[in-house]
């Protein structure tokens, strides 16, 4: 009996580890890692995206002058995640918006601490329905500000189409929008952004791992699955405690994640940006845009084509800033600007309402 009963323990045990093999399998390729904060995703059995949420620091639902509370999601771009806000705006916001603003701000699916599935083709659509499940249901928002960076302009786009009744103001920093046919749009913007440049390095990395899969995948794996052995040698050679959190976005990046992400939306998403701005324009909602004019990952053009196709927009483009540096370096600056255009769209709001 003691040697049956051990039988049957050791079938189960192997039975058990098959499984946990297979579905691991089906969670990580072969150039992803599996330490445990890369798949702690897997532990979420609802499956929702990671967010960060700075909680207005009145209890009530309503501002001091009777006013609800405002909400303000955030989308980050391209090899980021939810820190670009959370270590930029949300360290530097003004008393009167830490007491009646709820800020939100998200790791886009296959990016930061949101699951990676290895299935997914992270198209617009995936994106979208992601944030509907783990944000604007769960938090039950009924009208909201949206801030966006870069890849994250077109899921900001997309989102605010959807919702054009709930959003008060759309946020794009450094947005991409080259008019073109819906045929040719996204070839287009393949053509633009993975040029096939050498120089400067952030076009090179671009067309490199958009062009050359495989190539592209090998990089990851050298990258991402040695990415805790990286961030050792950066703490050792800086002396820190903490690798700065865009090192930490690039050495977890999956190589899957981010191929699909740059075909289905930056290049994807392309031939929808010209719908979305036609619903923006027709429910009067407050754009504004901001990017450096030293950006050399989005064409400055695109900004000027904003203006052009909805002439109410604001547009600022920032002397001596470039893709990142429109946030870095100068995010007290950047924080009150935001802060004024929330202000601003939530008075010609409530005045509509009048």
């Amino acid at each position: 009996m003691g040697s049956g009963k051990w039988f049957l323990g050791f079938a189960r045990n192997m039975k058990s580890a098959r499984k946990q093999v297979v579905q691991l399998k089906n969670i990580n390729r072969w150039s992803d890692c599996v330490c445990e904060s890369c798949v702690s995703w897997t532990m979420n059995d609802d499956n929702k995206l990671h967010v960060v949420v700075k909680e207005p620091s009145q209890a009530s639902v309503k501002d001091s002058t009777g006013n609800p509370i405002e909400n303000v999601i955030f989308l980050h771009g391209f090899i980021s995640s939810s820190s670009l806000w959370t270590e930029t705006v949300f360290q530097n916001l003004s008393e009167s918006v830490k007491g009646n603003y709820r800020l939100i701000s998200v790791d886009l699916l296959g990016f930061g601490k949101s699951p990676k599935p290895r299935d997914g083709l992270y198209t617009l659509r995936e994106h979208l329905d992601m944030i509907e499940k783990s944000v604007i249901s769960p938090f039950d928002l009924k009208s909201f500000h949206v801030v966006a960076h870069s890849m994250g302009c077109t899921i900001a786009l997309a989102v605010a189409a959807k919702y054009a009744k709930s959003v008060k103001s759309v946020t794009l920093v450094a947005p991409l929008y080259l008019p073109s046919s819906k045929d040719e749009a996204s070839f287009t913007v393949l053509n633009r952004l993975a040029e096939r440049r050498l120089w400067p390095p952030l076009l090179f990395a671009s067309s490199f791992m958009s062009w050359y899969e495989h190539l592209g995948r090998c990089v990851c794996f050298v990258i991402c699955r040695n990415h805790r052995i990286w961030e050792s040698t950066f703490k050792l050679l800086t002396r820190r405690r903490e690798v700065h959190f865009m090192i930490m976005d690039l050495t977890k990046l999956t190589h899957h994640s981010a191929w699909h992400s740059m075909h289905n939306v930056v290049c994807g998403g392309a031939k929808y940006v010209e719908d979305y701005l036609n619903t923006l324009i027709e429910q009067r909602i407050k754009m504004c845009v901001i990017q450096g004019d030293q950006d050399n990952v989005i064409p400055l053009e695109c900004s000027i084509n904003i203006k052009k196709k909805v002439p109410d927009a604001e547009v600022f483009i920032i002397s001596n800033a470039d893709h990142k540096t429109v946030i870095l370096g100068r995010e007290k600056e950047f924080t009150r600007s935001l802060e004024r255009i929330w202000s601003s769209a939530s008075a010609d709001t409530n005045t509509m309402e009048e």
